[in-house]
């Protein structure tokens, strides 16, 4: 992976841009909006895909495959995402050439300038708060520019430039890019240690939080409940704070949590009481509409008309997106790659199936996030799971590791009758079809490309009888 230079100088004038990568889900959003704004638009992705084909229609050139000769003769910079590659020849041929190599927030950064910028960051639940945040605000007659990781049910695009001062924002902290927008209001979904490769430290990391609050000009909205948000608002020097959860004292208490089909729960803010529905399953997603809530409270708005707004809400791309259903066995993907997403991801399905089983086909995520956690995602998996099926490991931005696999996440489990590893895709779908009987629902869970095995599953769900 390459080290993003955030130092690097921003042209003032962009006029042709070409991103490295342009098929991923927040490159194609700013290349959206890019295209929005009349910017010339090319790049390059490793396949062809829906996402590409959008693109490519609304008139952006995309090469595919990498070569350096998809790098235009006339480009004003290029885009690239931390999980480039150094030797990745049109990045190599940018930097002979002198273009200027902009890492994708600071191509946000341009999107944002002069905006009233709303950012989230967070371990878990971003890419869902910021769509209800988009979601809520469009429904308060607010047109917010947004880039977000996931395309937004209702408003069917990951992207989009906006016509009012507001512009919702998904904060990346993996590498300290969160750090480099002008914003006003922060939220904090939660925090989870992680990404230690460039932070080094638990101490470097919850310090990199609390910066990236205490920067915000308007006001921070942080968990109440959240152990690690807890820790980093001790060292947060901010003037106003907005805190939400079912803490005592939380300025957007929740009172109470209806799981089911959609969750909901009720809020007290200054003594009222106030209904909010999440829309969409899951005890974690009310908890992030509450961040949601109290995010447009702390921006101004009244909460009986943030509530309404955010009702509206009906989830994101990739996040318990159903995909199909064949003889009575519906087929999901999610992308939780953390085990605390997994378990929460899976306690929302076990809200929504009734009677049926739970089969999951994991794509471990990072070959160092594997090693150390692998453990806990055998216990999750093995403790909400009806049974598991391990893939190998989509390794990103890193290089393998020698002896890590995805067999070591089905190692860990205690019964080896409740998991499968079968790195070959075809053994693995046919597997989890095999199991499958109807009533149940078969989901896969990574960040990596794990949802190309979907057509994989749906084929042999077709074939099988299942258990």
């Amino acid at each position: 992976m390459i080290e993003p230079d955030l130092t690097q100088p921003i042209p003032e004038t962009i006029e042709r841009v070409h991103f490295i990568g342009i098929g991923g889900s927040g490159m194609s959003g700013i290349a959206h909006m890019m295209l929005d704004a009349g910017i010339a638009v090319s790049g390059s992705d490793r396949s062809g895909s829906a996402t590409v084909d959008r693109l490519v229609e609304r008139g952006a050139s995309v090469g595919i495959g990498h070569d350096a000769a998809h790098l235009p003769a006339e480009v004003d910079a290029v885009v690239v995402t931390s999980a480039l590659w150094p030797d990745n020849p049109e990045l190599v041929a940018a930097r002979e050439r002198g273009v200027p190599v902009l890492h994708r927030s600071q191509a946000l950064h341009v999107l944002a300038r002069g905006k009233r910028v709303i950012a989230v960051a967070g371990a878990h639940g971003k890419t869902t708060t910021t769509g209800m945040l988009v979601v809520g605000l469009h429904g308060l007659g607010i047109d917010a520019g947004f880039v977000n990781g996931g395309v937004i049910g209702g408003v069917d695009a990951s992207s989009g430039h906006g016509t009012s001062d507001a512009f919702v924002l998904e904060a990346d902290e993996s590498d300290g890019s969160f750090l480099l927008y002008d914003v006003a209001v922060a939220l904090i979904t939660n925090i989870d240690t992680d990404h230690l490769d460039h932070y080094g430290t638990p101490e470097a990391f919850d310090a990199a939080f609390a910066e990236f609050a205490d920067r915000a000009s308007e006001a921070v909205v942080i968990s109440a409940d959240d152990p690690g948000a807890q820790r980093v608002r001790a060292l947060m020097r901010h003037e106003r704070v907005v805190t939400f959860g079912e803490a005592e004292g939380a300025d957007v208490r929740i009172v109470d949590i209806r799981v089911g089909a959609v969750a909901s729960c009720t809020v007290e803010i200054a003594g009222d009481r106030f209904e909010l529905e999440a829309g969409v399953p899951g005890r974690h997603n009310a908890v992030n509409a509450a961040g949601a809530l109290a995010t447009l409270v702390a921006m101004g708005v009244a909460p009986v008309d943030g509530a309404r707004a955010l009702a509206a809400f009906r989830g994101t791309g990739r996040r318990f997106e159903l995909h199909g259903e064949r003889r009575g066995v519906r087929v999901f993907d999610d992308y939780a790659h953390h085990p605390a997403e997994v378990d929460a991801a899976l306690t929302a399905a076990r809200t929504v199936i009734g009677d049926g089983r739970i089969i999951a086909i994991h794509q471990p995520h990072l070959y160092s996030r594997t090693r150390d956690m692998a453990g806990d995602f055998a216990a999750v998996y093995e403790r909400v799971a009806d049974h598991t099926v391990v893939l190998d490991v989509y390794g990103a931005r890193e290089d393998p590791i020698p002896g890590v696999t995805g067999a070591l996440v089905a190692e860990r489990f205690e019964d080896p009758s409740d998991v499968d590893f079968l790195p070959d895709w075809q053994q693995a779908a046919e597997r989890a079809a095999a199991i499958a009987r109807e009533g149940d629902i078969i989901v896969t869970l990574s960040c990596g490309d794990v949802y190309r095995i979907i057509p994989q599953v749906l084929s042999a769900l077709e074939v099988g009888d299942g258990a």
